[in-house]
C-alpha cells in the first residue's frame, strides 16, 4: 500500500510518501480502507518528537480516520465488509477496571492511533472492532474524518468534566483550531453564552457564523479586559483552554467564583505559574482531560448525525502532500480541520 511515514523525528520534510506493508487484522480487528484522514496537533508533536514517546520507525501518523471496512477478524460481529465507518482514535485493553467503568483513557495500556501505534496516513489501517463506528450518513468521508478526536476531546472537556449547564457563559480559546471549533459548537448547544477568541479577523468572522455570541482577537486585545467588560466584571463559568502557558494565567483570572477550567493540551508551552491562593480563594476547579472515552464519541455522534454538531473542514489535500498540510497547521492558516485523502 502507499503510506506517508516518518523514519526519524524532525520537520515536515521527514514525512515520506512511499510503499509500505499493508496491515493485517487480528481476530477482533477491522481492516479499514482509508478514504480520509484529518490532521491534529498531535501529528506535529509526534513528528517532532516527545520526551517520553518511544517510536518504532518507520512510523505512520494520523488519528482521525474515515473509510470502508474491507476485512474483518474472525471474532468481529455487528459489522459487514463494505460498511462506511469512522474510527475512534483511543485504543485500550477493554478489560481493566478503568475500561470496564467506561474510563478507557485511564487504562494503563491506553494508546492513540498515529501516536503510539500506526495511524491513518495510509491506504489501510487496522483498528479493534470496539473502535469502529458507523459513519453518519449525511457526512462525506472528508467531513467524517474531521469528527473523532476533536469532538471527542471537546465533549469530554465540556460535558463530562466541566458539566456545562444552560445559561452559563463559556470562554473558548483558539476557536479556529479543530478542537476549538468543536468546543464552540458544543458550548453553544449546551450553554447560554459563548465568548470565543482567535488571532485573525477572518477567523473571528467564522467563529461568529458558527455561533459565538462574542469574539475577542487575542492578538490585538486583552482577553482578560474584554472578558471583564463583556461579563460586567463577573467572569465566565467555564474556560476551554488547549493553548497552554501563554493563556494559563488569563484563563484562571477570567473565571467567575466557583468557575471551572478545562484543559487538554499545551500547544504553546507546558509550564506556567499559578498563584494557589487564587484557586482556593475563588473556589475554582481545574480539570485535566486527555482525548475522551469511547462513550463520549457514542454520545455525540447522534448529534452529528442530526446536524446539531458539524465538522468544519478547512481544506482537503492528497495524502502525498502531508508535509504541506503540516506547514499550513504550523502557520495557523486554517479554521477547522485539514484533511488528507489517499
Amino acid at each position: 500500500m502507499r503510506a506517508v511515514r516518518i523514519h526519524q523525528h524532525g520537520g515536515p520534510e521527514v514525512l515520506r510518501a512511499e510503499d509500505a506493508p499493508a496491515p493485517t487484522p487480528g481476530t477482533i480487528d477491522v481492516l479499514v480502507k482509508v478514504r480520509a484522514v484529518a490532521l491534529n496537533h498531535i501529528d506535529l508533536w509526534v513528528r517532532g518528537g516527545l520526551p517520553r514517546l518511544r517510536l518504532t520507525f518507520p512510523h505512520i501518523l494520523g488519528a482521525d480516520v474515515a473509510g470502508v471496512a474491507v476485512a474483518l477478524g474472525e471474532r468481529v460481529t455487528g459489522l459487514r465488509v463494505g460498511d462506511e465507518v469512522i474510527v475512534a482514535p483511543g485504543v485500550s485493553c477493554g478489560q481493566c477496571p478503568a475500561c470496564v467503568a467506561g474510563d478507557d483513557t485511564l487504562c494503563p495500556g491506553f494508546s492513540v492511533l498515529g501516536e503510539h501505534i500506526p495511524g491513518g496516513y495510509a491506504e489501510y489501517v487496522v483498528a479493534p472492532r470496539a473502535n469502529v463506528l458507523p459513519k453518519p450518513a449525511r457526512l462525506t468521508f472528508e467531513e467524517a474524518a474531521a469528527v473523532p478526536l476533536v469532538f471527542q476531546t471537546a465533549w469530554n472537556m465540556l460535558v463530562t468534566h466541566a458539566r456545562i449547564r444552560s445559561g452559563e457563559t463559556v470562554l473558548i480559546w483558539g476557536a479556529g483550531s479543530g478542537v476549538g471549533s468543536a468546543g464552540l459548537q458544543i458550548a453553544r448547544l449546551f450553554a447560554g453564552r459563548v465568548i470565543a477568541t482567535a488571532g485573525a479577523g477572518w477567523k473571528l468572522d467564522r467563529a461568529k457564523a458558527l455561533g459565538a455570541d462574542e469574539v475577542i482577537n487575542h492578538s490585538e486585545q486583552s482577553v482578560a479586559d474584554e472578558v471583564r467588560r463583556l461579563t460586567d466584571r463577573r467572569g465566565v463559568d467555564v474556560v476551554f483552554d488547549h493553548v497552554g502557558a501563554q493563556t494559563w494565567e488569563t484563563s484562571l483570572k477570567a473565571l467567575a467564583r466557583g468557575g471551572r477550567l478545562v484543559t487538554c493540551g499545551a500547544t504553546v508551552g507546558p509550564e506556567a505559574t499559578t498563584d494557589i491562593r487564587y484557586i482556593f480563594g475563588r473556589q475554582l476547579s481545574i480539570h485535566g482531560t486527555w482525548l475522551g472515552a469511547k462513550r463520549d464519541l457514542h454520545e455525540l455522534l447522534p448529534l452529528v448525525a442530526a446536524g446539531k454538531l458539524s465538522p468544519i473542514v478547512h481544506t482537503v489535500l492528497p495524502l502525498a502532500q502531508a508535509a504541506e498540510a503540516h506547514r499550513i497547521m504550523e502557520r495557523r492558516e486554517h479554521f477547522g480541520k485539514i484533511v488528507l485523502v489517499p
